[in-house]
């Protein structure tokens, strides 16, 4: 029997027909397929954001019912993402790719149809879910299709795909929302969710699997997605409220509690779900922290940024992308030369590089004020992307390629993981920084300029003051003074903000100095531990 015929055994079919059998495994149709996904996944993160306040005003949806329509999908795709990982090494990942493409499809049909907000949140969450399955398998399918000396390209493509994706979600999500409805924005998933499930069924195929994989480690997925969801909700509670609260301290405290609970039960749990021998390698640790760093950086400056633009610069949303799109161009331009960069040098230099120019170009967006220009935001934003093409590909290169064969599926799940997470924090540090500082410093200023607050209004000269708008006092007009100090505060809470980023990057290009020079090596079962040979 062929290898061929041998690998597509393992997927319980008959052996393929010659023509098939070229299709079948193809490695850059697989990478087609793959991106499909990718990109259908990737579009629905932002494009859903665009559509809310339409869906808010047509479900008769308060802020907080509007805002788990997001928070529900979040938090079921970080808590899931290991274990589908997981389930894809044992199962599979053809057969959870499918099945999660299947899924969202079907739920963005069930989402679009829906009239009341219980059932769109619901779904949301159940898309999630199907959402995390899909993710982690792309990364083992490439992991299946292409020698470990190949795969640079292939990661690059990937990312590309994921930034245009991301960058078109606004605009595409605005066009349907304007000429349509909110319910186009899930039914768009049904063309690609079709043209993936097509070309998952012709071009997908397994690496083969353990012939005895051990039993599920059911408990460990349990405390593990519990510790995570914790974790995430407390951080979404931040960037919501702009500060901690009594439920967000618990939330993080449940989390702390539960992760020591997981590492201890993995340590001694015959078939682990997260085998912690994996970080005994140091390129798999360091593309972990690299990666998080980096989504420390990508969601939480936006989070702000978007605030400064509309607000502060008075841009409508389709000038604002413009002057963000250099970010877009060079991070999709920017893959490809960072594939051949790291299959020449290893991914080291690459990733310390990438987030070196990471820190820069924040410490630069730090300085912006009412007063920037086109010329100044725009270039800011050219050096953000340079710095991210970089980190993404080489981060995803140290975490996959440092990882065994077998456990493909688990190193794609950290990967996600750790996006997720670092955004998390990103954006509920930033947040609280900007809605912190601004607190502390708006009523003395409001004060020094003569201006009386009236009782119990506050907190809501505050809460539009930390988005960049004139203090609501409930005068019904904002004056010209007002505006200048709402701003001013604005603008240095996301000075500091902003300068926090350029620390994290900068603690990330640290890490990235660890990682160790040459390419990187695949370890066997055996070595898991010595990666760094």
């Amino acid at each position: 029997m062929s290898g061929t015929d041998r690998a597509s055994a393992t997927d319980g079919q008959a052996p393929p027909s010659p023509r098939r059998r070229i299709v079948r495994g193809h490695p850059w149709l697989t990478l087609l397929t793959l991106s499909v996904g990718a990109m259908m996944v990737s579009l629905d993160g932002t494009i859903v954001t665009v559509a809310q306040p339409a869906m808010q005003a047509d479900l008769g949806a308060d802020l907080t019912g509007i805002q788990w329509v997001t928070n529900g999908y979040l938090l079921a795709v970080a808590a899931l993402l290991i274990t589908a990982g997981k389930l894809g090494d044992r199962y599979g990942h053809r057969r959870m790719f499918l099945l999660g493409a299947a899924g969202f499809t079907a739920t963005s049909v069930a989402i679009g149809a829906s009239g009341h907000l219980g059932w769109v949140i619901a779904l949301r969450v159940l898309q999630g879910v199907f959402g995390a399955l899909m993710q982690p398998a792309t990364l083992g399918l490439l992991r299946a299709a292409f020698p470990p000396d190949r795969l640079n390209m292939p990661i690059a493509v990937r990312s590309a795909v994921i930034a245009a994706s991301t960058a078109a979600g606004p605009v595409v999500g605005g066009l349907l929302v304007e000429h349509a409805d909110w319910s186009w924005v899930f039914y768009l998933n049904v063309p690609l969710g079709a043209l993936a499930l097509f070309l998952g069924v012709t071009v997908l195929r397994d690496a083969p699997r353990p012939a005895a994989p051990g039993r599920l480690d059911l408990p460990g997925m349990a405390v593990l997605g519990a510790a995570l969801c914790a974790f995430v909700g407390g951080l979404t509670t931040v960037a919501d409220q702009g500060r901690a609260d009594a439920r967000t301290l618990l939330l993080l405290a449940a989390s702390a509690v539960l992760t020591g609970v997981f590492v201890r039960w993995e340590r001694r749990a015959e078939d682990p779900l997260l085998p912690l021998r994996m970080f005994a390698s140091t390129r798999f640790t360091v593309g972990v922290l690299a990666m998080t760093a980096m989504a420390f950086v990508m969601f939480g400056a936006p989070f702000v940024l978007i605030f400064y633009l509309q607000n502060v610069l008075g841009l409508a949303p389709a000038a604002s992308g413009v002057r963000v799109l250099g970010l877009t161009l060079l991070m999709i331009a920017g893959a490809p030369p960072a594939a051949i960069w790291i299959s020449r040098s290893g991914p080291r230099a690459p990733v310390t590089a990438g987030l070196a120019v990471t820190a820069v170009a924040m410490a630069a967006l730090s300085q912006l004020d009412a007063d920037s220009g086109t010329l100044r935001t725009t270039a800011c934003f050219l050096l953000l992307g340079l710095g991210f093409s970089p980190v993404m590909v080489g981060a995803t290169k140290l975490v996959i390629g440092s990882a065994p064969a077998e456990l493909a599926g688990v190193a794609g799940g950290v990967q996600q993981t750790s996006m997720q997470v670092g955004g998390s924090l990103g954006t509920a540090t930033v947040g609280a920084i900007v809605g912190g500082y601004v607190a502390a410093v708006l009523p003395a200023r409001l004060a020094a300029a003569g201006i009386e607050v009236p009782e119990g209004r506050a907190g809501t000269a505050v809460r539009g003051a930390a988005v960049g708008l004139a203090p609501d006092l409930g005068t019904g007009t904002a004056t010209a003074e007002l505006t200048r100090i709402g701003q001013a505060a604005f603008l240095d809470g996301m000075r500091y903000a902003l300068l926090a980023t350029a620390v994290v990057a900068a603690l990330g290009a640290v890490a990235g100095l660890f990682a160790g020079p040459g390419k990187v090596t695949a370890p066997t079962r055996a070595a898991t531990g010595e990666a760094d040979a």
